[in-house]
């Protein structure tokens, strides 16, 4: 009898299993909350993502697989949306509201196949910057979104980058974003925002890379971001700000991160002060076409790696001291438009700056 209970033990293990697992995935349902964003991204799309993104559930439900670009991962009794890779779609109108309420949105990247990723992108050769995947990120760069981003952005406290540039983008900044204690790349260039920089971006302790290029943003670079200790580039070139370097670098210890800072193409006065020289990480300081003066000082050709100088399109005078001809590191210095005495050189090829943002990520 013992020899025939066996099998039979062996066989009621195997009819209970299925049970088993069928009330694990009857319990494991996936979040209400990200069903319905992800319905209404849907419905905001068009046909070139709806096509592919059957049913209800976009983490998918019985025979149905999850929705494409769409990756879940399962956190107690619920499956939540964790990735989302949404690319080469033309989207026009405002910013999708909804993205704001995918709460546990943790790994977010480019638009490499290879990689998952957030990217809602008009032209999906043009990835992300670093060419590598970034966690947490929000990517809608390249599209035709209008309007303000919305101030609801400051709920996503996981987010790590947000890149938002080329698009038509309007408005104010949002407070809000200084919300995002984990940012640490943020991307606005090529919109059309205007007002003020917002002095709450220095709310941002993790921020690393800071793009704000290419919009109307008006008054002055709020000296507060010096405070940000692991800030590596700060780009506010090719808006409308006025004010003076002084200003900006007025805070003791600021700035002790920064590699590269773009004011170029603005209104900016004054001369170039002699504390400049405190900001002994720069390696590239971007000047160009603007309104200052004065002489340039002495002190900031002890900044020990700084590498690429641009003064040109100023009203700079007198002589430039010998010791930028000397620094070991110096590759290019742009100086005409200026008015410079005779005799007073450039370093380097005169040509278009194209350093690519790559050489800034790493």
């Amino acid at each position: 009898m013992a020899k025939n209970q066996r099998p039979s033990h062996a066989f009621a293990v195997i009819l209970l299993l299925p049970l088993f697992l069928n009330v694990v995935v009857v319990h494991c349902k996936t979040l209400k909350r990200d069903v319905k964003a992800l319905n209404e991204i849907k419905a905001s799309l068009g046909w070139r993502v709806v096509y592919s993104w059957v049913g209800d559930d976009p983490c998918g439900d019985g025979d149905l697989p999850p929705w494409s670009g769409v990756t879940c991962s399962t956190q107690g009794d619920y499956r939540v949306v964790t990735e989302l890779e949404v690319y080469a779609v033309s989207i026009v109108g405002p910013f999708p509201v909804a993205v704001t309420n995918l709460l546990d949105l943790t790994r977010l990247s480019d638009t490499s196949p290879s990689l998952s990723s957030y990217h809602l992108d008009g032209q999906s050769v043009y990835m992300n910057l670093s060419g590598v995947p970034h966690p947490g990120e929000l990517d809608l760069h390249n599209n035709k979104l209008t309007g303000p981003i919305p101030p609801q952005i400051g709920r996503l406290k996981r987010l790590k980058v947000l890149n938002l540039r080329w698009n038509k983008l309007q408005d104010v900044i949002p407070l809000e974003i200084g919300e995002l204690k984990s940012l640490t790349h943020l991307y606005l260039s090529f919109n059309n925002f205007k007002g003020e920089i917002p002095t709450e971006l220095a709310n941002l302790p993790e921020l690393r890379y800071l793009y704000l290029h290419e919009n109307r943003f008006t008054g002055r670079i709020p000296p507060e971001l010096g405070t940000l200790q692991n800030l590596r580039h700060l780009d506010v070139g090719n808006n409308h700000l006025v004010g003076t370097i002084r200003e900006l670098i007025r805070i003791e210890g600021c700035f002790p991160s920064l590699r590269n800072l773009y004011l170029n193409n603005n209104y900016l006065t004054g001369g170039i002060p002699t504390q400049l020289a405190n900001l002994t990480n720069l390696e590239i300081l971007h000047l160009s076409y603007n309104k200052m003066t004065g002489i340039v000082p002495f002190g900031p050709a002890h900044i020990p790696r700084l590498t690429y100088l641009y003064l040109d399109h100023n009203q700079f005078t007198g002589r430039i001291p010998d010791a930028f001809y000397k620094h070991p590191f110096i590759k290019e210095m742009y100086i005409e438009g200026n008015a410079f005495r005779p005799g007073v050189n450039p370093i380097g090829f005169h040509k278009v700056l194209e350093v690519s943002d790559t050489e800034f990520l790493f």
